[in-house]
């Protein structure tokens, strides 16, 4: 026995452990597995902060469908035409001049269309008298006169705040990856209020423009920082619900804002743009709180291995963390590691989803305006244009969420993609082609008469259910695939990851007021483009993993484990590869016919 210790001690042990010793399983990787359930899983801690994350996003509606009213064309009086001394009013869609001129037409891009010279003649004028039909008394456009020639400047309005949302949103993930979800969230709101309350003090577009472009990145920055923040505070069961209850505040905010433009019209000793901005703004003063009451994300913590924050929190919660601080002591002398979205492009699998899922994000918002356009009737009233449309769209947009929720919990986060992404390929291929299929095939002698009459009315009315049927689906795909992001994107990356997805929304929404600039001009194109993109993204689909039920990735390495499962369920696969399998044992008994030349023999 004696002799035996020496030898013993001869052979160190390896790892640091004796053979008959087997180290503990780490807990602190596995945070959604070990760490929250240890500190009560979707307790009522987490529960106020999800709360906390949804107050925003009612205001983050009002922000995001502040164009609709700021920038809303109006109908034109010119006072003072150069041509005559008469008057003439002019509106879309056209009406009959007040002197006897003829119908013109005031285009959103400084254009008139008339007979002949008239549409000439109608930006020839000295003075406008500009009046807006629904929401403000005056705006943006009635301001400054941003009419015929300088119609172009409320285009570059429309894009700053789109293109600042898109800068906003690659900049502020990667901050949110380096340095922490909770300073990306305070800075946000901070420049947010000083940005967005100087908007409604600028002198000129030009100020306008950029100070709106400036709005738009603080408003990427803090609509990405809570949606990351949200995700992560949540165990797998809960993710999807909280984040949908997120969405139909935002669509709130959508139905609430021209109640809002309504209560802020006439108002004295103000423009009426400038109190709506105020407005919509003010309600961010109530995040400036959130220095102080919401902590930074314990997943990130964990995750960057910012391990001596993360047991002081821990140690807040005050709830029984005896089980990790042992492995926390042993932590503590590591250095925080940061991961950039970059590193992306060293894995295998992880690069090819979100490629897919921005090309999907992408393809769901810029078909969705080729949808929206093609609901709008050219031949209403203003007045009843803007009610109708901005309350389908936002009717619509509630119908989506709504569905959602049964059709994930039904399908899955894949299934329900493919089956929203089939749909809006279907709406739009329809709404291309079968109406001329049908005239093909209905210009028979005898129902050519009947065809000719109705052609028109089906046109119409076809166009219109698939334009709701696309929009529907188009703003569903547009939703999971931003939500699919955030669920297979790890920890580490997962700021720029949502940011990369959320940007090519951004690039999405950006078609609508280039097609407006241009005067929907390759409007038949651009929707050709985004139908053949569908079908393209249907096939990929079949590519992604489905993350429902499972932990979220924290590393580069968990996050390529997420790859494509069958879609046969595990046993069905079994038995199917069972029925497969074949006997071999009597081959034999078959004759061999063999042959062999490069070894110079033959077998029979």
């Amino acid at each position: 026995m004696a002799a035996g210790r020496p030898e013993a001690q001869d052979h160190p042990p390896e790892n640091g452990f004796t053979p008959l010793e087997h180290p503990a399983p780490r807990l602190l990787p596995h945070i959604d597995g070990s760490v929250l359930p240890s500190l009560g899983g979707f307790g009522k801690h987490q529960k106020q902060l999800v709360v906390l994350t949804w107050i925003p996003a009612l205001f983050i509606g009002f922000s995001q469908f502040s164009d609709y009213f700021l920038l809303a064309q109006p109908n034109g009086t010119c006072v003072q035409p150069l041509a005559n001394d008469s008057n003439w009013t002019v509106s879309s869609p056209p009406v009959t001049a007040t002197s006897g001129a003829p119908a013109l037409q005031l285009k959103g891009n400084g254009t008139g269309e008339g007979h002949g010279d008239d549409s000439a003649l109608l930006c020839a004028c000295k003075e406008w008298r500009l009046e807006l039909q629904t929401g403000l008394s005056q705006n943006v456009v009635t301001k400054w006169n941003l009419v015929c020639d300088s119609a172009w400047k409320v285009h570059i309005a429309k894009f700053s705040l789109l293109v600042g949302s898109i800068f906003g949103y690659l900049v502020m993930g990667v901050m949110a990856d380096w340095f922490g979800r909770h300073p990306v969230l305070i800075l946000s709101v901070l420049f947010m209020l000083v940005f967005g309350l100087s908007v409604a003090f600028s002198v000129n577009v030009t100020m306008f423009s950029t100070l709106r472009f400036f709005e738009g990145f603080c408003l990427a920055g803090l609509a990405l920082s809570l949606y990351v923040l949200r995700i992560e505070l949540c165990l797998p069961g809960w993710r999807f619900s909280m984040t949908m209850v997120a969405s139909f505040l935002m669509v709130g905010g959508q139905l609430l804002m021209p109640g809002v433009a309504a209560l802020c019209r006439n108002w004295p000793n103000r423009d009426d743009w400038q109190v709506l901005q105020i407005v919509i703004i003010s309600p961010f003063v109530l995040m400036l709180p959130y220095v102080w009451i919401f902590p930074e994300s314990l997943r990130w913590l964990l995750a960057t291995q910012h391990y001596r924050r993360s047991k002081a929190m821990m140690l807040r919660l005050k709830v029984c963390v005896s089980c990790f601080l042992p492995e926390l002591e042993q932590e503590l002398h590591k250095k925080p590691q940061r991961t950039c979205i970059v590193k992306m492009m060293s894995t295998r699998n992880l690069w090819k989803n979100i490629v897919v899922l921005c090309v999907n994000s992408l393809t769901g918002y810029g078909i969705h305006h080729c949808f929206a356009r093609s609901m709008m009737d050219p031949e209403a009233q203003p007045t009843a244009l803007c009610h109708a449309d901005y309350y389908t769209m936002a009717g619509i947009a509630v119908a989506t969420c709504l569905a959602l929720c049964p059709a994930v919990g039904l399908m899955g986060r894949r299934g329900g993609l493919l089956t929203f992404m089939i749909i809006t390929a279907l709406a739009s291929l329809l709404q291309l082609g079968l109406l001329n299929l049908i005239g093909k095939y209905m210009c028979l002698p005898c129902l050519v008469l009947f065809w000719t009459v109705l052609r028109d009315t089906l046109n119409r009315k076809f166009s219109v259910a698939f334009s709701i049927i696309g929009m529907f689906s188009s703003h569903a795909v547009s939703i999971l695939s931003i939500f699919f992001c955030a669920e297979i994107t790890p920890t580490v990356i997962r700021g720029g990851g949502l940011g990369l997805v959320l940007a090519s929304a951004g690039f999405g929404m950006l078609t609508a007021p280039i097609m407006e600039l241009h005067n929907q001009k390759g409007y038949f194109l651009h929707h050709v483009i985004f139908a053949c993109c569908t079908l393209l993204c249907i096939i990929c689909l079949l590519l992604l993993p489905e993350p429902r039920g499972q932990p979220l990735p924290e590393s580069l390495a968990d996050g390529e484990t997420f790859t494509r499962q069958t879609l046969l369920h595990p046993g069905e696969q079994h038995l199917l590869l069972a029925k497969s399998d074949r006997d071999y044992s009597r081959v034999h008994d078959t004759p061999l016919h063999l042959s062999a030349t490069a070894n110079g023999f033959t077998a029979t």
